[in-house]
């Protein structure tokens, strides 16, 4: 193949202007907001969804923690959509650019851990020192939580990278391999076709189940600071 492997990652552009942004925009299009007195089936089973995923997530958050609740929900939709949209061909994908994962990750830890620090000062704080820590290894585990504290929206941005990017090669790579079988020998190239079909199958899973990992830590780093 005289493609390159990372092609497909390479931010698109339209009369040389990059349309990442318009890409990123278009998830939106794919939740109307209802304007009828009784929803279609498809309203139905998004708005089901969203309720049973938001009750989930937020049944063991104080008052507090649940009003993120819209935040949590539109970061779940947008990130499943934008996943599975990545899955079309000739598609690119947002959530393979960490660059892009970061400017989701760090706000939503940074707004978590200041609130933190407004509600629950001291238990935040106390978080940097365990209890019955002895007095000579204060130093070393204040700077060993503070770089734990830190690297929180760096594993957050880095998982989701790394496990979309994944798939998508291992998709690229299987293709391309199904093609040049072809023409070899069909019993293998058949084979490698229904290897293919079931690593789709199992990226829709992982792009679901990404989504849902993202959003559930983003919860929890909010549980744990509310």
């Amino acid at each position: 193949m005289n493609e390159n492997l990372f092609t497909s990652f390479i931010t698109p552009t339209m009369v040389g202007i990059p349309i990442v942004l318009l890409i990123i925009m278009f998830p939106s299009i794919l939740f109307p907001s209802p304007s009828r007195l009784i929803d279609n089936r498809l309203v139905s089973i998004q708005q089901w969804l969203v309720r049973l995923t938001s009750k989930q997530m937020l049944s063991t958050h104080s008052h507090k923690g649940q009003t993120w609740a819209l935040m949590l929900m539109s970061l779940i939709l947008f990130i499943g959509s934008t996943n599975l949209l990545g899955l079309l061909p000739h598609s690119f994908t947002p959530t393979t650019q960490l660059s892009m994962n970061l400017g989701m990750a760090i706000p939503l830890w940074a707004g978590t851990v200041a609130t933190g620090f407004r509600y629950k000062t001291k238990a935040s704080l106390a978080h940097f020192l365990p209890q019955g820590t002895p007095f000579p290894l204060i130093p070393m585990l204040v700077i060993i939580e503070t770089i734990s504290l830190f690297i929180q929206p760096v594993a957050l941005a880095v998982r989701l990278t790394a496990n979309i990017t994944a798939g998508h090669l291992l998709i690229h790579l299987i293709g391309g391999a199904t093609l040049t079988l072809t023409s070899i020998s069909t019993i293998t190239a058949f084979i490698t076709f229904t290897v293919l079909v079931l690593l789709t199958i199992l990226e829709f899973a992982v792009a679901l189940i990404q989504a849902y990992v993202f959003t559930l830590l983003v919860s929890l780093y909010l549980h744990d600071n509310t």
